[in-house]
């Protein structure tokens, strides 16, 4: 007799349909699972046995094939136990498994028969109307993720002996269900907020400007000035998420197996600091069984970089790529995984070695050549995709012991929807949507400038040194700064902030 019960599995962040059959052969008992599984779900074997007998039922003494179909995809983690022991169950006639069509079953064993929780339940749960399922049975810690997607029964259980005594009518269960919009507009609260910090205003405007025109960042300073805590403040003042963004971000985190367990869908914008000894493949995603990296965690946030040089060269080489491009593509022998990563990049970094080239205060002890291999560490490409250079100057005592609270972080997000409201008005259609993204066609139809404007930037590139890698950077970011002035043309004052916000470009340092 052979048994289906179905379940899925996440492959990169999408889910498909597997099937576990079994069927109880003649011979000496063995028990074999076929259909490319993993190491874990090969040492299912033992915990699927130990789990249907610990549970007061009996498990064949006979030969016992289990096939995970599709055959030709790889199945990855203990979520297939539970599926796989109702299939043995069904070949014993403890289950009817005909009326189980409509069913999703997913779920680790442990060996008294609880059923701990897995990885990606929401993707699972998100793609489960496409595979025409209905009802998802799963651990009782992922109900809650699951039961926000509409059009679907979650069940949640926590034995093997409640799913056999649910199927079999004998136990009610409870089906979960969640007020998705009210969850979510709960979690939409930031606990940061920009009016703590006290001084920056330069900074804290080049940050306005930089979420308006989803412009890249690199923060300048010496140790103590505040970088760190004005990058964590970023998010608070972009647009507030999406219900459709909170989910696509909760199914990544999901899969990853660290969306929060009072938080069943991400309402803010996720914020991620990888620290600077962090590898390329945790970086970037990968790994023997690809799961997403630090760039995908931060889709739809911020992924904030301290100490820019101190990393790894090819790390901040392979970055490159997703920045343009909104998303990571992870090539396998057997698959390729594509991965979301559109993200704003905010690095940070000391203007030398020793961090106080340019604070008044502290010696600088760097010579020029120390200062000019430091700030080498960072590639020429790489720059050439951060827009912003702010330098974050040292405080001074009368900042730090003003009482004044500074402009809250929703009264700035205010401006910032604006410019991004007549961007996306003016974008529709060309496949971009902030002024960042901007490319030479458009630059020449959009960023029409004043003839002061025009002289002012023309100075700038003869005089000043700036360097033509920065012309089209300038033109990006003044167009942003004349959106958050409610201007059609390009004036001279807004190329000037806009210059003032590559410092590097100037020869500054060295």
């Amino acid at each position: 007799m052979i048994a289906k019960i179905y379940s899925s599995c996440v492959l990169g962040v999408d889910a498909y349909e597997v099937t576990a059959e079994v069927d109880i052969v003649g011979g000496l008992p063995h028990f074999n699972v076929v259909g490319l599984p993993d190491a874990a779900i090969k040492e299912s074997r033992d915990r699927i046995k130990s789990a249907i007998k610990n549970s007061g039922y009996s498990f064949p003494t006979t030969k016992i094939i289990v096939n995970l179909a599709p055959a030709d995809i790889r199945k990855e983690g203990a979520s297939f136990d539970l599926p796989i022991a109702l299939s043995i169950l069904a070949t014993e006639n403890v289950i009817d498994f005909s009326q189980l069509n409509d069913y999703i079953f997913c779920g680790e064993l442990s060996l008294d028969g609880k059923i701990k929780p897995i990885r990606g339940a929401l993707p699972i749960a998100m793609a489960m109307k496409k595979m025409g399922k209905k009802i998802f049975i799963l651990p009782k810690k992922n109900s809650k993720e699951a039961a926000t997607v509409k059009g679907i029964a979650v069940y949640p259980v926590s034995t093997l002996n409640e799913v056999v005594d649910f199927l079999n009518k004998k136990l009610q269960l409870n089906q979960e269900e969640m007020n998705l919009e009210a969850i979510f507009k709960r979690n939409s609260k930031y606990k940061q907020d920009f009016n703590d910090v006290k001084g920056q205003e330069h900074v804290k405007r080049g940050l306005e400007v930089a979420a308006a025109g989803g412009h890249n960042v690199l923060l300048i300073g010496p140790p103590g000035s505040g970088k760190s805590m004005l990058a964590k403040r970023l998010p608070t003042i972009l647009s507030e998420m999406t219900l459709e963004e909170g989910l696509e971000t909760s199914a990544i985190h999901s899969i990853a197996g660290i969306l929060p367990d009072d938080k069943v869908i991400i309402g803010t914008r996720p914020f991620r600091a990888p620290h600077h000894t962090i590898s390329d493949a945790a970086l970037l995603g990968g790994g023997t069984n690809p799961s997403p990296g630090e760039i995908s965690l931060a889709h739809n946030g911020v992924l904030f970089m301290d100490e820019l040089p101190e990393f790894k060269r090819n790390v901040l080489g392979v970055l490159r790529q997703p920045i343009e491009d909104g998303h990571i593509t992870i090539a396998r022998v057997a698959n390729t995984f594509t991965y979301p990563a559109k993200f704003m990049l905010i690095a940070a970094m000391n203007p030398c070695l020793c961090g106080y080239f340019t604070d008044p205060k502290r010696e600088c002890h760097c010579t020029p050549f120390q200062i000019q291999n430091y700030l080498s560490r960072v590639s020429g490409p790489l720059l050439d995709r951060i827009d912003i250079h702010l330098e974050v100057p040292r405080l001074k005592y009368e900042h730090l012991t003003d009482k004044r609270r500074g402009e809250q972080s929703c009264e700035i997000r205010k401006r910032v929807d604006m410019a991004r409201n007549i961007q996306n008005k003016r974008l529709c259609g060309h496949g971009v949507l902030f002024n960042a993204h901007l490319e030479s066609k458009e630059l020449e139809k959009y960023c029409v400038l004043e003839k002061e404007a025009e002289e002012l930037l023309k100075l700038a590139i003869l005089e000043l040194g700036i360097s033509a890698r920065a012309y089209d950077k300038i033109l990006k970011v003044s167009r942003t700064i004349a959106d958050l002035d409610g201007k059609d043309i390009i004036e001279a004052h807004h190329i000037s902030e806009a210059i003032s916000y590559r410092s590097l470009d100037r020869n500054l340092w060295g």
